[in-house]
């Protein structure tokens, strides 16, 4: 059955997969976005289709929708280190009162919303791998801590709304998420090390490079994403989506090096500060109430990621 659905952060990376495949199923889909860190050039493939609306809007301000909505999914927000820091109070200000207004649009219209927030909430953890009974350990006053803190005030919020008010809420923490449509210069390690890669030039390491991260492909997490919505089983969450699949840095840059056939060396640099050292998902939660694993292999995913970037460049 076709629905009304609201994207925010609908020009972004995740986002504009997201409201890809929500049209190709049939949805109405109105895509907000303020373009801050989102592109245009991330609609190309649906902008002209007639079940698609594109407001641009900052949801800092409050957002009047005369249509009956079925959904929200709600992904504004600045996710890459070299956005987020670069207005921490505007990050903060996104995370908190951007949510609260689409959680008072989504009482006001008895709409499911679901919050994609993030497994920065769990800070750089003591507890390995991460599951959603950790609460985690971040430093409230540190340069990432807009972002942190923002994301973990905003599950507060979203908690307390359907706690008081009885708002049909949903939340997942995504674990870092990769594939095409990737800004490019925004700091992230994967679209960093191909376009380096294919350029022949060094790859930066920040740290030993021992430290981990686990990928997910962006086609996983959007099924993850989707399972969330769409259950019925009363299960609001948190959950953890993402891939726990662990690799290091210094693996991860020489898989990449290998599969784009470059001359490129590593490069080691200091390590920014917080920066965690391990990052792995328990998905056991994901696998128990959604039935979702991701199915994407990391080589895989990056070969078609790699493709996309030698279009662009």
């Amino acid at each position: 059955m076709s629905k009304q659905i609201i994207v925010t952060g609908a020009a972004g990376f995740i986002g504009s997969h997201l409201t890809e495949r929500l049209l190709n199923e049939g949805h109405k889909v109105i895509g907000i976005d303020n373009l801050q860190t989102g592109s245009r050039d991330n609609l190309k493939s649906f902008i002209d289709d007639k079940n698609f609306v594109f407001i641009e809007h900052d949801i800092e301000d409050s957002i009047k929708i005369g249509d009956e909505i079925d959904q929200i999914y709600h992904l504004a927000c600045p996710a890459a280190p070299i956005h987020y820091q670069k207005d921490p109070i505007k990050t903060l200000r996104t995370a908190f009162i951007g949510t609260k207004n689409l959680l008072e649009l989504a009482w006001k219209k008895d709409a499911r919303i679901l919050y994609v927030s993030t497994s920065e909430i769990y800070g750089s953890p003591i507890e390995h791998p991460q599951h959603e009974q950790y609460w985690g350990n971040v430093n409230p006053i540190g340069p990432r801590s807009c972002y942190d803190e923002g994301k973990r005030a905003a599950e507060s919020l979203s908690f307390a709304y359907h706690n008081q008010h009885g708002v049909d809420i949903r939340v997942v923490r995504v674990f870092n998420t990769y594939g095409p449509r990737m800004a490019q210069g925004d700091g992230r390690v994967v679209p960093n090390f191909i376009l380096q890669a294919l350029k022949n030039e060094p790859i930066t390491i920040y740290g030993t490079g021992d430290q981990t991260r686990s990928f997910c492909y962006v086609e996983d997490n959007i099924r993850g994403l989707m399972a969330m919505m769409n259950n019925d089983n009363g299960f609001v969450g948190p959950v953890n989506i993402g891939n726990p699949a662990e690799i290091t840095m210094r693996s991860l840059a020489e898989t990449i090096i290998r599969l784009t056939n470059s001359k490129s060396k590593l490069t080691y640099h200091p390590l920014p500060q917080d920066d965690p050292h391990r990052r792995k998902p328990d998905i056991s939660l994901a696998k128990d109430k959604l039935k979702w694993e991701p199915s994407i292999d990391l080589e895989t995913g990056l070969q078609k990621t790699i493709n996309y970037f030698k279009d662009k460049i």
